[in-house]
């Protein structure tokens, strides 16, 4: 019960939210009166973005990089991959 008493007050504010804002949306976006610092504002903030690209790329295909080598080499067994030299215990002199 009270999880729909939530869910019913969740659903409540967000349509008033959106009544409220809708209007301040309504109107046409007008370009002329811009200023300079704001197609600076818009292009640094692209080039942010942007750059944001660099990184996503190298782990994308450093995922499919693994993903590709674990899957066309094939599965080791246990015992190859852990391969422990033999090792004698040293004698300790008192």
């Amino acid at each position: 019960m009270k999880g729909i008493k939530g869910a019913l007050k969740v659903a409540i504010m967000g349509m008033v939210m959106t009544l409220i804002a809708s209007p301040a949306f309504a109107r046409s976006i007008d370009m002329k009166g811009a200023g300079t610092a704001l197609w600076i504002f818009l292009i640094v903030g692209a080039i942010i973005i942007l750059l944001q690209l660099i990184p996503a790329l190298i782990l994308f295909f450093g995922f499919i990089g693994t993903m590709t080598t674990t899957a066309l080499k094939g599965e080791k067994k246990v015992e190859e991959e852990a391969i422990v030299p033999d090792v004698e215990p040293a004698a300790v002199r008192k």
